[in-house]
């Protein structure tokens, strides 16, 4: 069967054989507009491949391994990333390799193209979503174009494609993918013209960048942006940026280069230019008979056309739908470098020193008032970073998945998540706070009657200087790990956890142990795997570049949430002072007041808040039918683990783990992660390889399954639990075990 044809070749009634794309571009060439030389592959090759290799039996295992209603954003990217590692692995059939790439050798022998998606729901104008599915810009030769249409049609099945699974009506045995290839314009100017603005009615907009569209399309490029009135045509207003970079091809991909001090002063298009653009845009609204959103070039003094499809309306759509931010996370690569630039130069200094300030202000000592107004103070700090930590911080992390589909993409892994062991590098913060708290404990473990003092509990009476002098240093750089990690939990009771924590890492010797045996992992077998598949030159140093970012957003995944913490506890801290003063002027149950009930008595001493009910947390009764022998999950963290279940359901569970114990919990806030030294395996409900929980497991070379539905109620404090952390498999009830693998 015939599965790639030329523009001519292809009926007006082809659209659920080659996709949105494809059609467009053929109704474009039809009409007399340039376009570059296109080769479309049907959707019939998409599921010859599919079909034959056994991956629609493979994609319908993976979607159905959790109802995706509960799915987590990590978790869809990682079942995106085994979804697509399915496609790297698989073998495309003989035949079919072969017709496509004769056609790619005929048509361009020499010449580099553009490989992208044209998915039939795509484009089209009930659902017109740029960006779901993946494009490859510059490739060269017949077998890297198979590859790339490989890659384009894992892209059906995307992270971002399965969040607008219903909107694109995504289903496994019917969805398919079409594919476009067509020559690449190396052209001196590119990007954008919507017919109408999505903004403005009234309007229209042409946006344009140097060099490739790839830069504008990636982020990493500010366009220069005329508004035009509809109709007259006529422009309107022009912001231009400050102009410095374009992207240019380069090797097998593109680059970003420094623009000529000239064109840095001069826009990429004239004003007569803008109006042309502007003018084939409407045109091509009156051929497809709604507004166009165009992607263009121009080479020479000409102007051709890549693609186009509907606008996408505007729509302020439902507040609970994040899927909008969650596309936002995606950043190219040139985007991410200025990302980090910001958070390790601007950011972490400033959070560093902002809670070193708020530290210095001796709460005690201020008036009822002043402490209303530091408690409101402390809030819009708090409030401030943590609005900086999801617009900044959580982008960044996206570094790790941008490497990771590079690596699986080079050296084509049987385990998709073998890149993880490449990033870990420089000691995380986590780490660094985990054996400051070993040394404590250390020295405990030295001083037979300090250890029998804090076994008895007697806190307050002891008077060791060294140990108070390595607490109040500890407390110094990491603050109370305790402090604010469950909201309302006050800082002085907290400390009792500490100690309780500093005396079982007293009876430990396996922190070091573990990470030992996590350091005997090849990592430089890998890394040196990974750059052999590179050429001296660009590429390489653009992969060396790339593993260095990942690295750099693998450990500020953990940093950040540390340093966030240490602003939390300065707020805590103000309303604890708060509380404690109400509760000492006898007004009723003041520790379970809101802040803002405590800010108001503060500041109003007649003020009496009338009595609410209790804020204390009551977790629900546990019940004993609710029982399972083997739960299933993600496996996050090699390893074989047993031990007694510890459920974390309340503020008190945490200071209560015990070494050897088996941490079942909601999720592993970064601010938790001092026990999983601890612990003897980590079991998570939220799912996800690269979150805190799973990363710490990691390093420490502990059992971690994540992504268990249910595991906080499944699981009850006590139960003998075996955590499987090669094979997801979470084995509950007395004496449970399991078989680990052969070197386990």
């Amino acid at each position: 069967m015939k599965t790639t044809y030329l523009l001519s070749e292809i009926s007006r009634d082809d659209s659920a054989v080659f996709g949105g794309k494809a059609m467009a571009i053929r109704r474009m060439h039809g009409a007399g507009i340039r376009v570059p030389a296109t080769v479309c592959i049907s959707i019939d090759a998409y599921k010859r491949f599919v079909g034959e290799s056994g991956l629609q039996e493979k994609i319908q295992l993976e979607l159905h391994r959790k109802q995706f209603a509960d799915m987590r954003w990590e978790e869809i990217w990682d079942g995106a990333l085994r979804i697509r590692n399915m496609f790297l692995r698989s073998r495309i059939p003989e035949s079919l390799a072969r017709e496509i790439t004769e056609t790619a050798a005929k048509y361009f022998p020499d010449t580099p193209v553009v490989v992208r998606s044209s998915a039939p729901e795509e484009d089209t104008a009930a659902s017109s979503f740029a960006g779901l599915h993946e494009s490859f810009v510059n490739i060269r030769g017949s077998a890297a174009i198979l590859e790339h249409v490989r890659l384009v049609w894992a892209s059906l099945w995307s992270d971002r494609a399965l969040l607008y699974r219903q909107e694109l009506d995504l289903d496994i045995a019917k969805s398919a993918m079409a594919v476009v290839v067509q020559e690449l314009v190396p052209g001196t100017a590119s990007g954008v013209a919507f017919s109408v603005n999505p903004a403005n009615s009234a309007q229209g907009v042409v946006e344009a960048v140097y060099g490739l569209n790839q830069g504008l399309v990636d982020g990493a490029v500010e366009p220069d942006r005329w508004l035009l009135q509809r109709k007259e045509h006529t422009i309107k207003e022009h912001n231009g940026p400050e102009r410095s970079k374009f992207m240019a091809p380069a090797g097998d991909g593109v680059i970003l280069k420094d623009l000529s001090a000239e064109k840095m002063m001069k826009p990429p298009l004239s004003p007569e230019e803008v109006i042309t653009v502007y003018r084939v845009a409407r045109s091509l609204e009156d051929i497809f008979g709604k507004p166009q959103d165009v992607e263009w070039t121009r080479i020479n003094s000409d102007f051709v056309i890549l693609q186009s499809r509907p606008v996408t309306a505007r729509q302020d759509g439902d507040a609970d739908d994040k899927r909008g931010w969650y596309l936002s996370l995606h950043r190219s690569h040139e985007n991410l470098k200025k990302l980090r630039l910001k958070i390790e130069n601007e950011h972490i200094p400033a959070m560093i020193s902002g809670a070193a300030d708020l530290a210095v202000t001796d709460l005690a000592l201020l008036p009822d008032a002043e402490l209303a107004g530091e408690i409101e103070t402390r809030r819009a700090v708090k409030e401030k970073w943590t609005g900086i930590y999801w617009e900044d911080f959580i982008p960044f992390a996206h570094g790790m998945r941008l490497f990771g589909k590079l690596y699986n993409d080079i050296v084509n892994p049987e385990d998709p998540f073998e890149f993880v062991e490449l990033l870990a590098q420089a000691p995380l913060m986590s780490l660094k706070r985990n054996a400051a708290l070993q040394r404590i404990g250390a020295y405990v473990k030295q001083n037979p009657a300090l250890q029998r003092a804090l076994a008895a509990e007697d806190h307050e009476n002891i008077s060791d200087a060294e140990l108070n002098r390595l607490m109040a240093e500890f407390s110094s750089q990491y603050g109370d790990p305790f402090c604010g990690t469950y909201g309302d939990k006050t800082c002085a009771e907290s400390r009792e956890g500490l100690v309780h924590i500093i005396m079982q890492m007293a009876d430990s010797s396996t922190m070091e142990e573990r990470k030992q045996n996590r350091a005997g992992r090849n990592k430089a077998d890998l890394e040196s795997l990974f750059f052999e598949k590179f050429k001296q030159g660009d590429n390489r140093a653009r992969a060396e570049e790339l593993l260095d970012l990942a690295r750099a957003s693998y450990r500020l995944r953990d940093d950040d949430n540390i340093l966030l913490g240490r602003i939390e506890e300065q707020y805590v801290l103000a309303v604890q002072e708060g509380r404690n003063r109400l509760t000492r002027n006898h007004i009723t149950a003041a520790e379970q007041l809101p802040e803002s009930e405590v800010v108001r008595c503060l500041r109003d001493p007649g003020y009496r808040p009338g009595l609410r009910e209790s804020r204390e947390f009551s977790p629900a009764p546990e019940s004993r039918q609710m029982k399972a022998r083997q739960l299933l999950g993600q496996p996050a963290g090699p390893g074989i683990g047993r031990g007694k279940a510890r459920v974390i359901l309340s503020p008190g569970d945490l200071a209560l783990f015990k070494k050897g114990e088996v941490l079942v919990c909601d999720a592993v806030d970064p601010n938790m992660t001092f026990v999983v030294p601890l612990a003897a395996g980590v079991v998570e409900r939220r799912g996800g390889m690269l979150i805190h929980g799973a990363i710490i497991a990691r390093e420490y070379g502990i059992a971690c399954v994540t992504g268990v539905p249910d595991a906080t109620k499944l699981i009850h404090g006590g139960d003998e639990v075996t955590v499987d952390g090669y094979l997801g498999i979470v084995t509950v009830g007395q004496g449970a075990d399991s078989s680990p693998p052969q070197g386990a």
